[in-house]
């Protein structure tokens, strides 16, 4: 993949990249490979296990990237087949210059990604942290491309071309180039050759010499500056997560603070209650205990003593007893005076000290009744 984007970017000092670029179109085979790595297949109602593409693993995947293009890709009309939207996929996010941002946010949702893939699979491992980091330098790069041609054909395979990786590079510890080592090969068994041909090969050789040096020194502007894109890249992207950091921290203080002063006001409120519920408590104790004692003093002073009640119901058991044996019949009083008397009589005929007199004057009393 390392390659693949290198190649990509130096491409890109050239010429615009689209869909015809061998190199365009090596780096897509390689990303389909890698996310295409022992993806599980879907189980159908049979038990039976159906191939499916990268597509149904970054359309749930990236479903929460903010101002995601997949509904777009979804509602395409040319594009059928889950290959073909994925291709198309791939083609929207570098137009965007959001495929390192796609390719993080479906790592990060490591349950997922265990969803979809096997153990071992590529996207699982250790390399996909770094593959991430490795997509943002193509964010330098300004892509054109038709989301209509044959290049979107889902039966196509992807298939990688390793043929531009394996090219013999000459190292930088080379004094001549290539060409001038193999004429200097096939020259060696020739003739010995004259002082001019000998002079002129000097001049070739410093020639050649001056030449691969500028080569090299070219080349090894290009990589500085592939190198400082891509870092500038990273320091704007990590700056961008940095603010956002900040100002999340920044907001989340600011709750902080107004939840504590929230916290504090709520708590001086329920003292303040507390307290006003305390003195009325203690207001209604007072009043319920002055009702109380009121309700007592007036019941007593209303109602006669105990030992008066029951003198007063003997008293009146002794008046009917008389009536119901006639004795009351015999009486009349002339007044109320008199009755009243009667009644004091009977009364204190019920105090112990005048219980034996009395009980002998009944008994004669009853003893004259009787004889009579």
């Amino acid at each position: 993949m390392k390659f693949s984007v290198k190649t990509l970017i130096d491409r890109s000092c050239y010429e615009t990249i689209d869909d015809a670029s061998p190199e365009f179109i090596n780096f897509v085979s390689i990303l389909e490979q890698i996310l295409s790595h022992r993806l599980k297949g879907q189980v159908t109602w049979f038990g039976y296990e159906s191939p499916r593409s990268f597509w149904d693993y970054v359309r749930v995947a990236c479903s929460k990237v903010p101002h995601s293009c997949i509904p777009s890709i979804e509602s395409m009309e040319n594009v059928r087949s889950s290959r073909a939207k994925g291709r198309a996929w791939i083609r929207v996010v570098l137009m965007e210059k959001r495929l390192s941002e796609y390719v993080s946010a479906a790592l990060r949702d490591f349950k997922t990604t265990r969803r979809f893939y096997e153990d071992g699979a590529i996207v699982l491992g250790e390399e996909a942290g770094v593959l991430a980091d490795t997509l943002i330098g193509l964010n330098a790069i300004d892509f054109s491309f038709c989301l209509k041609g044959e290049s979107l054909d889902g039966s196509c395979p992807a298939v990688i071309d390793y043929t531009p990786y394996l090219k013999f590079t000459q190292t930088s510890d080379s004094i001549s180039s290539d060409e001038e080592e193999m004429r200097t090969l096939g020259s060696s068994g020739s003739e010995a050759s004259t002082p001019e041909t000998n002079m002129a090969a000097c001049l070739s050789t410093d020639l050649s010499s001056w030449y691969s040096k500028c080569k090299r020194v070219e080349q090894k502007y290009r990589v500085v500056l592939e190198q400082k894109c891509y870092l500038e890249e990273l320091v704007r992207l990590r700056e961008a997560q940095l603010s956002e950091s900040v100002s999340q921290n920044k907001a989340l203080l600011q709750r902080f603070a107004e939840a504590g002063l929230n916290h504090k006001l709520e708590k001086e409120q329920l003292e303040v209650i507390i307290l006003e519920l305390q003195d009325q408590l203690t207001v209604l104790k007072n009043h319920d205990l002055r009702s109380r004692q009121e309700l007592t003093s007036h019941l007593t002073n209303q109602w006669p003593s105990p030992g008066a009640m029951d003198s007063n119901a003997v008293a009146l058991d002794t008046l009917l007893y008389q009536k119901r044996t006639g004795r009351w019949e015999e009486k009349s009083f002339p007044s109320l005076d008199q009755l009243s008397a009667e009644m004091s009589l009977s009364q204190m005929s019920l105090e112990p000290g005048h219980t034996h007199t009395h009980s002998l004057d009944g008994k004669a009393g009853l003893a004259s009744w009787h004889r009579e």
